[in-house]
């Protein structure tokens, strides 16, 4: 994988959404179908190489990890859920507040997107303070699934948000 083409293509972004937020833009990255290509192959062999049991069912976070978490889970065999912000979600759902880096949300789930019992990975685009990928947690464990993993394309170091989590954290890009 060549990591600094993948980091040459994400933009930093000053002030977004609010003042004092360095927002990293990865959008850039899908004007290039081969570094989508590489971080796609490097996260699926990370799984199959880290992860000793079968991924049941592969969660995306609202809303940049729709983008990866489709692909990875079609090449995993695995499902795929979505956990998006309130009254996205048709059908039941399950909710959860969670704070993030600048606020306070509500995730939801479909309330069978997950089985009892199903083993899961949460894959999202960035890792700040983790509020977001605890807020997933949670709802997965209301639903009974097993997180093996929170996967991320890019992790702020300096905001520790993988001490918030109670699974393992992999980030192919540390900030």
């Amino acid at each position: 994988m060549d990591l600094q083409r993948i980091n040459a293509l994400i933009r930093e972004i000053p002030d977004f959404p609010q003042p004092g937020i360095l927002f990293k833009d990865i959008f850039p990255l899908f004007q290039d179908p081969i570094a989508v290509e590489m971080v796609i192959t490097h996260i699926v062999n990370h799984i199959n190489t880290t992860i000793p049991e079968k991924v049941d069912v592969v969660v995306g976070l609202d809303a940049r990890g729709f983008l990866f978490g489709p692909l990875i889970a079609m090449r995993l065999g695995a499902a795929f859920a979505p956990v998006r912000k309130a009254g996205k979600l048709p059908g039941g759902t399950i909710q959860v507040s969670y704070v993030k880096e600048y606020g306070t949300d509500i995730f939801e789930m479909q309330d069978d997107s997950i089985k009892p019992g199903q083993n899961v990975i949460v894959i999202d685009d960035l890792i700040a303070t983790g509020g977001s990928a605890a807020g997933a947690q949670e709802l997965i464990q209301k639903l009974q699934g097993n997180v093996l993993e929170f996967i991320f394309l890019i992790e702020l170091e300096f905001l520790n948000g993988k001490d918030v989590l109670k699974a393992p954290v992999y980030s192919m890009i540390k900030a």
